[in-house]
């Protein structure tokens, strides 16, 4: 992987919500990006008394997620074995290590 590829995947994680998990049996590194399934959020604001409408957008700031158009993990990037899943990352990132860690032995 490059260099500048792991700086960005590294940058304002609690904007994106990417994390690295590093096994403690394989030394393998998993990389975690949470993907915005694009659904609009729950906007919330500060209603202006004179126009009457929301201001802010405090909703949106921080999602914990990136749109799937600016996912930093592909290929191309030079990440293999690259899936999406539902619900917690950390189950399969405990499957792959256990079969890493058989294929290893």
């Amino acid at each position: 992987m490059r260099k500048e590829v792991l700086q960005r995947f590294l940058y304002k994680t609690e904007d994106s919500g990417r994390f690295l998990v590093t096994s403690k049996h394989t030394g393998v590194t998993y990389f975690v990006e949470p993907i915005d399934a694009g659904k609009p959020a729950k906007l919330w604001g500060d209603i202006d008394p004179a126009t009457k409408k929301m201001t802010g957008d405090y909703g949106n700031k921080r999602r914990g997620a990136v749109l799937p158009e600016n996912s930093l993990i592909t290929e191309e990037n030079g990440f293999q074995n690259i899936s999406i899943i539902k619900g917690s990352p950390l189950g399969e990132i405990d499957r792959r290590d256990r079969l890493y860690e058989l294929n290893d032995t």
